[in-house]
């Protein structure tokens, strides 16, 4: 952590809404005429997209049935943290992009499937931004969330989270239900060992619930509106956090515990501007002071 050059860190698994999420903290960047540099999780994957099928296949024919993008191993986060670290007492530091389809491929002059080359972040940055799958991370040996200032979790149930993210492929990338829930079931295990654990090193949690019926995700013809949701806030440490003042300017919420609050889904944009703004305008004018 570091007082004069800020870090925040966005950590979600795959379909969890972290894009959302992005844009919301891009909007009070603004605002705040806060110069921000925003990293993404896929630029720290160790294998591009031929080298990540044929170690698929690889460890398939070994028996291991558990790798995926979601492992400790598929991912560089020896660099991540370094990033993190040097970032925290410089304000420098180095990033890339994993190209993911033809658009962002004609964005970057680099085929899909493809990183570009490592480029240093422009100067006089005030906050580095990250959104991925491993920004909380906390091993023996890695300590990302260490170094975050500020680390949001989002984290829809997980009928939700599958529903978001079948749409999302299907969309975005043309796979089918079949293939969707292969990886689902691919990535279980480093879920529940890589990703899941993240969530207890947050300061403030994000949950959205569903209110429909969404008990089988894999026929879904849609995916739950946020006008058919409820969000839970969870802060780590609720010293601070105005309660009252949240519920009155939030309508529908209120507090389900001492350090939670619930709110309609609808409102998770104007939850997250009441909640996030004070907290980056502190991590700011703490900066400019040190």
């Amino acid at each position: 952590m570091s007082k004069k050059h800020p870090i925040i860190s966005v950590t979600g698994s795959s379909g969890a809404g972290t894009s959302t999420v992005k844009n919301t903290f891009d909007q009070i960047f603004r605002r705040e005429n806060v110069n921000s540099v925003s990293i993404e999780g896929d630029a720290f994957h160790r294998f591009n997209r031929q080298q990540m099928k044929a170690e698929l296949e690889g460890r398939l024919a070994a028996g291991d049935h558990s790798f995926s993008h979601f492992s400790y191993e598929a991912n560089e986060l020896a660099e991540l943290e370094n990033v993190f670290k040097t970032f925290g007492s410089t304000g420098n530091g180095r990033t890339r992009t994993y190209v993911h389809n033809a658009e962002e491929s004609a964005e970057h002059n680099t085929p899909p499937g493809e990183f570009t080359n490592w480029r240093d972040f422009a100067e006089d940055r005030d906050i580095l931004f990250y959104e991925g799958l491993h920004g909380a991370v906390r091993t023996d040996d890695i300590k990302i969330a260490d170094h975050a200032d500020l680390k949001i979790g989002v984290v829809p149930v997980i009928n939700l989270e599958w529903i978001q993210k079948i749409h999302r492929d299907g969309s975005e990338r043309g796979y089918t239900t079949e293939a969707t829930t292969d990886v689902i079931l691919r990535r279980m295990d480093a879920y529940v060992k890589c990703i899941v654990p993240q969530f207890s090193n947050t300061d403030i949690n994000f949950q959205r619930v569903p209110v429909v019926d969404t008990s089988n995700p894999f026929i879904s013809r849609s995916i739950p509106t946020p006008d058919e949701s409820l969000v839970v806030i969870r802060f780590a440490n609720p010293r601070g956090i105005d309660f009252p003042y949240l519920t009155t300017m939030i309508q529908g919420s209120w507090m389900s515990r001492a350090n939670s609050i619930v709110i309609p889904g609808n409102r998770m944009d104007l939850a997250m501007q009441l909640i996030l703004t004070p907290l980056i305008f502190r991590l700011t004018d703490n900066a400019r002071r040190a």
